[in-house]
């Protein structure tokens, strides 16, 4: 009995010396500090194609009548969408007590909260006078004047704005624990002191922890709704007008699910990543890249449903107009967009019907690139695709995303970039307790 409880024991702190070791003493400083450098690179293109767009206005990117969302506002669901695997991993598998979420969360909430943060400054880019953007909050000001509730700026504004706030206290609430331990670890003053500061006096009391769990599951409650309200407030910005190809009725589920689709593609290749480069295959097993495999294949066949409806609708309806959008998307100017994300997102996809590819890491990596870049073909379809051609054919016109458009995007994947390494580097990537917990549970109920 002492010599299980000692293996046990043991156990138990392998998984906390392995996740604490990586802030303290990180295993590859210098293939980081390349990485954190071209992040750097690219976060410096972003601020001066936004000084660029300040200066000289909205007139630099390709936007124009008809197409007055573009690159932009189609980067804006992008993102967001992208953010939504980390809430979906966190949030709703804690309810459900899905333990194997353990060894992903964490790095999936760090995902999500950069990922809304590039998604909430496209609309405050994209206005004329983007230093006026808290216009669109209800504060109370001389003139008594409230903010125009049915525009999709303010609904975006709400939206992101509270999607970023529960995320935040989600993602800073669970990883308080972990931050105590590496403060108790940590040998320089000074990281004792970052770690200190970060980890709020915690104490792990019986009481600390009782109030910890209360908030947890508190905000996981909250968080869990916001990830179908938000992307379907998302769908309505297109369903509310009366252009041809935005009205299907599928559209709110349709970008949920993209948006869970492409979330969890990104999702697993951090996963891919991040347990090769630090070390972390004892943690990150191939149970875990093979759920991950199956949760991608699953919302991909459901976003291809979503296609389907959107033939169909077309085709039931009999209306000109959408028949005429439906054609142009598959043979018009722009129909490399709609092969392109029917390509990349189903046809690698198919290869997770197999055990073997949703564990090989190299493979599932690929597929979900494939992924990432056709739910990126699949917004700008979506956008571009319906607004190039009007109602009147006198309002017709093409559009070309400027080498300012292109150069904000690849800026923003530094912003992107930039605090997910920094998160990477000083923070703990896996949640220790949380599998230290699990394995305690495992090991009782083994001895029970």
């Amino acid at each position: 009995m002492a010599q299980a409880q000692t293996q046990t024991q043991s156990g138990h702190a392998a998984p906390t010396d392995r996740v604490t070791r990586i802030p303290l003493a990180f295993p590859k400083p210098v293939a980081w500090l390349i990485c954190f450098g071209c992040a750097l690179c690219l976060l410096l293109l972003f601020c001066i194609s936004a000084a660029v767009l300040f200066w000289r206005g909205i007139g630099v990117w390709g936007n124009n009548i008809p197409v007055n969302w573009g690159l932009a506002i189609s980067n804006y669901i992008w993102f967001l969408g992208i953010g939504h695997a980390g809430t979906l991993i966190s949030a709703m598998l804690l309810l459900l007590e899905a333990h194997w979420r353990n060894s992903l969360n964490r790095f999936a909430e760090a995902m999500t909260l950069v990922a809304v943060i590039c998604a909430g400054l496209y609309p405050i880019l994209h206005l004329g006078r983007p230093w006026l953007f808290y216009w669109m909050a209800p504060y109370p000001n001389t003139m008594t004047i409230w903010p125009q509730f049915r525009s999709p700026l303010t609904w975006d504004f709400f939206a992101v704005l509270t999607y970023l706030t529960v995320s935040l206290l989600f993602w800073y609430i669970g990883i308080v624990p972990d931050l105590a331990t590496t403060r108790d670890r940590a040998k320089k003053r000074g990281l004792q002191v970052f770690y200190g500061i970060l980890a709020l006096g915690w104490r792990g009391s019986a009481r600390h922890w009782a109030r910890w769990r209360q908030s947890y599951r508190l905000t996981a409650a909250i968080a869990v709704p916001l990830v179908v309200s938000v992307h379907s407030e998302i769908s309505l910005l297109l369903a509310a007008g009366p252009m041809p190809g935005w009205t299907s009725t599928v559209f709110p589920p349709y970008f949920v699910l993209g948006a869970a689709f492409s979330g969890f593609a990104v999702v697993s290749m951090i996963a891919v990543v991040l347990r090769d480069v630090l070390g972390l295959k004892a943690l990150v097993t191939e149970r875990h890249l093979d759920l991950l495999g199956k949760f991608v294949l699953a919302t991909g066949l459901m976003t291809a449903y979503g296609y389907c409806a959107e033939v169909f609708d077309a085709l039931y309806s009999g209306d000109k107009q959408d028949l005429g959008t439906l054609m142009d998307r598959l043979t018009g100017r722009y129909a490399w967009s709609y092969w392109g994300a029917v390509l990349a997102n189903f046809v690698p996809l198919q290869l997770l019907w197999l055990r073997w590819a949703r564990r090989n890491p190299l493979c599932l990596f690929m597929v979900s690139a494939a992924v990432t870049v056709g739910m990126w073909f699949e917004r700008y379809m979506l956008l571009v695709t319906t607004l190039y051609r009007d109602y009147l054919v006198s309002s017709w016109g093409n559009y070309h995303p400027s080498f300012w458009d292109w150069s904000l995007f690849a800026g923003m994947l530094g912003v992107f970039f930039v605090p997910f390494l920094l998160f990477v580097r000083f923070l703990p990537v896996i949640s220790v307790f949380e599998i230290k917990e699990a394995k305690f549970e495992e090991s009782e109920a083994q001895h029970a």
